[in-house]
């Protein structure tokens, strides 16, 4: 038999009988876990995957069969003596040879020996003996064959151990084999057991906490797994890697940019490239004329350089169509390699072994988000192949193992794709440089390797300033304005006129008498109004009022009147626009929106785009909810008939008064106001349809009277986002009279009568 010794490092385990520093085994237990335990659980998974035993929960107990098996072959006769104890093994355990058979036996005696002195009768001996035979047949018996060899066998076992599984893995340990218990629960279950632990000795080293949620050889098993596929995935992989930003001083990030190659590090097998983002500015006064000078002294360096404002230009239909992949896949493995093959470089093989890796160890990372699954990965594969083709002939052209480019993001991502492709970039000989100088706005990119440098002042810059006519210098006076705006118009309640470029429309339930009081307010000082990452959520009305209030029609065109003291947008005639008017957007809808997108690029560069003329913020705004009330299938027909295009071609075709009302709309004030009187048996067209539903998604108020309570509006909806309120008996075959004069004194509201003076 074998003494158990110590180890000096966890790497004593692997190594042969012959090569321990004593001769002996290893018996430990494992309460703790840090990145190296981590490491050695799955070496040792390995080790007695492959020569050894593995242990997932509890050792079943015999069952009937089991016992029934063992009294045909045995018998149920026992002695408590070596000589017995070891003949039968040998029938029982025909495969181990003398040594083996000797080590056992003498193993299994000591133990039963230690039961009989603890005071365990012959019965409970015999019962324990036959329970460690069993167990030694069907779960041990690879490995007692294995006794004696340089490669010592394993056992891994995963549970709170139970007594006589002690026993019969310390009976085993003694014989020759090496054993490591996880406790993922601590060590106070085996201590009732062992309490001097002198059958086990536990691991301890520096760094061990708790054992993360969820940890299992069930895990460690499944990651092993996909290690060994990821191989075939990666292929031949780089002979040398990056060193990111170790090399950096990092006071000032800038200066560290402009570090010269050559001196960066000298080691053949790493590149010297950093990846930082710096939020804030140091100095509003030269901010801008540092980026311009680090602009020009990295061209005058002959480093290659790409500079992306704002966000990265998604890629183009034709660089899509350029992917080579399959229509449709059922596995992560084979779409991965597909993908992969597409990333070449006329660089070299060095190179395109970076960029794959780097693909593919993204895409690995985020096949492990929650939620994900294989159409969002594929499509999020797609989108990086894409840039990294783009940007790879601008950054590696001509690239030498010496070269360093850089990479310039002025703002930060916005989205989770190009988060991943900076994080794909940072991984090759590229310096990764973002600039954040607006602190009101938030980056989603994080990273291990990213390195930040923070200021506390805020200035917002939109361009990089590439050259000398970007320089738009403010003087201390400009900022110190500025700064006072901030002050003034930060989460005060007061806001700057056109403060928000971006806004989202919340629908409010009401009651009928409501849309009087809340017709003249402010966005701002409605319920559910706010203002989230530079997003305004305004509280609109969108409601269809069937009936007329007691009958009374001259009070029901009052309270219409009322509503008109506003500016409002007026329809009376309905539809109003007829189905198959005119349109000369119809015929280019089809390329303004395919594959899900709107084209926005081409939309606004086509000769006949009639937007072009207001402000920047007020064309997003529209393509924006134009194609959010596309994706949100409102409208029927929508993915079904090619409705999408109507869509498309209708809202890009509306007429100069609504132009003009959205121009001036400003999000935290008075929102544009929208009524439609409906007395007849008419209905809304699809383009009314569709008109409507997108001024309700853009922040207007829209009220429809219908005093007949016809479906006049509901045609061309897929469900009704709007809010009906039944307010009195239908009329029929009314005239609209002047809604714009004021209202007569008999129309006086429900309101003013009860706050009238006496």
């Amino acid at each position: 038999m074998l003494n158990h010794v110590k180890i000096e490092a966890l790497d004593d385990f692997f190594k042969g009988l012959a090569d321990r520093k004593t001769k002996g085994v290893y018996f430990y237990r494992i309460n703790g876990y840090n990145e190296n335990i981590d490491k050695f659980i799955r070496d040792y998974y390995e080790a007695a995957r492959k020569a050894g035993v593995i242990i997932e929960g509890r050792i079943p107990n015999p069952n009937d069969q089991n016992l029934a098996y063992y009294n045909e072959i045995m018998g149920m006769n026992f002695q408590m003596s070596l000589g017995f104890i070891s003949s039968s093994l040998k029938k029982w355990l025909p495969r181990m040879n003398d040594y083996q058979l000797n080590t056992v036996a003498t193993s299994i005696y000591d133990c039963l020996d230690g039961l009989r002195k603890a005071g365990k009768n012959d019965n409970m001996l015999k019962n324990a003996y036959i329970k460690f035979m069993c167990w030694l047949y069907y779960k041990f018996e690879r490995i007692v064959s294995q006794l004696g060899n340089n490669d010592v066998p394993k056992i891994l076992y995963e549970a709170d151990i139970s007594n006589y599984e002690l026993m019969l893995i310390s009976i085993l340990s003694n014989a020759g084999c090496d054993v490591v218990l996880l406790q993922y629960n601590g060590d106070q279950n085996y201590l009732k057991l062992d309490p001097q632990s002198q059958t086990s000795d536990v691991l301890q080293i520096q760094g061990m906490g708790v054992f993360p949620n969820g940890y299992c050889l069930k895990t460690v098993q499944k990651d092993i797994q996909e290690a060994f596929n990821n191989q075939r995935l990666y292929g031949v992989l780089p002979n040398f890697t990056n060193c990111t930003n170790a090399w950096i001083k990092g006071k000032n990030v800038l200066d560290d940019v402009r570090t010269p190659i050559a001196v960066r590090g000298n080691d053949p097998n790493l590149y010297y490239n950093c990846f930082c983002r710096i939020n804030g500015v140091e100095d509003k006064l030269t901010y801008l004329n540092d980026l311009y000078k680090l602009n020009t002294e990295i061209k005058n360096s002959n480093r290659k350089l790409v500079i992306v404002d704002g966000e990265i230009p998604a890629p183009s239909m034709d660089e899509i169509n350029s992917i080579q992949r399959r229509n449709t896949y059922q596995k992560q493995d084979q779409m991965l390699l597909d993908l992969s093959n597409n990333i070449r470089s006329s660089a070299g093989n060095d190179l395109q072994a970076l960029m794959r890796k780097a693909f593919l160890d993204m895409m690995l990372q985020e096949a492990k988000v929650p939620g994900m699954n294989l159409n969002k990965l594929t499509n999020k594969a797609v989108y990086l192949v894409c840039w990294m083709k783009r940007y790879s002939s601008l950054l590696f052209a001509n690239w030498k193992k010496t070269d360093v480019g850089c990479f310039i993001h002025m703002g930060i991502c916005r989205n989770e794709n190009e988060a991943i492709f900076l994080r794909a970039l940072a991984r090759l000989p590229v310096d990764v440089l973002i600039f954040a100088p607006n602190l009101n706005e938030k980056c989603v990119l994080a990273d291990s390797l990213l390195f930040e440098q923070n200021y506390v002042t805020s200035m917002n810059v939109v361009r990089f300033p590439k050259e000398a006519s970007d320089l738009q210098v403010g003087t201390s006076a400009y900022h110190a304005e500025r700064e006072l705006d901030t002050l003034m118009y930060q989460d005060t309640g007061i806001y700057r006129n056109q403060q928000y470029a971006k806004a989202n429309a919340v629908t409010l339930k009401t009651m009928y008498e409501e849309i009087k009081i809340l017709w003249k307010e402010e966005a701002k000082y409605r319920p559910n109004f706010g203002t989230t990452d530079g997003i305004v959520s305004i509280p609109v009305i969108f409601s269809k009022v069937s009936g007329v209030k007691d009958g009374d029609v001259n009070a029901y065109w009052n309270s219409i009147r009322e509503l008109m003291q506003e500016e409002v947008f007026l329809v009376t005639n309905i539809p109003y626009i007829e189905q198959n008017a005119p349109n000369p957007m119809k015929a280019f809808a089809t390329d303004f929106y395919k594959n899900g997108k709107l084209q926005r690029k081409k939309i606004k560069e086509h000769k006949n785009y009639p937007y072009g003329i207001l402000r920047e913020e007020v064309q997003e705004h529209i393509l924006d909810k134009m194609q959010l009330l596309i994706e949100q299938k409102l409208i029927k027909g929508t993915f079904e008939n090619g409705t999408e295009y109507t869509i498309v071609a209708t809202l890009l075709n509306l007429n100069k008064d609504l132009l003009r009302i959205l121009q001036k709309f400003d999000f935290t004030k008075k929102n544009p106001k929208m009524i439609f009187v409906i007395p007849g048996e008419k209905i809304l067209s699809l383009e009314d349809t569709i008109i409507v539903t997108f001024l309700n998604m853009v922040g207007f108020d829209i009220v429809f009277f219908v005093p007949t309570g016809y479906q006049s509006i509901e045609k061309f909806f897929n469900k009704k986002p709007f809010e009906e309120h039944q307010i009195g008996e239908y009329v029929y075959d009314l005239q609209i009279p002047d809604l714009k004069a004021p209202p007569t004194r008999s129309g006086v509201s429900w309101f003013n009568n009860i706050f009238k003076k006496g």
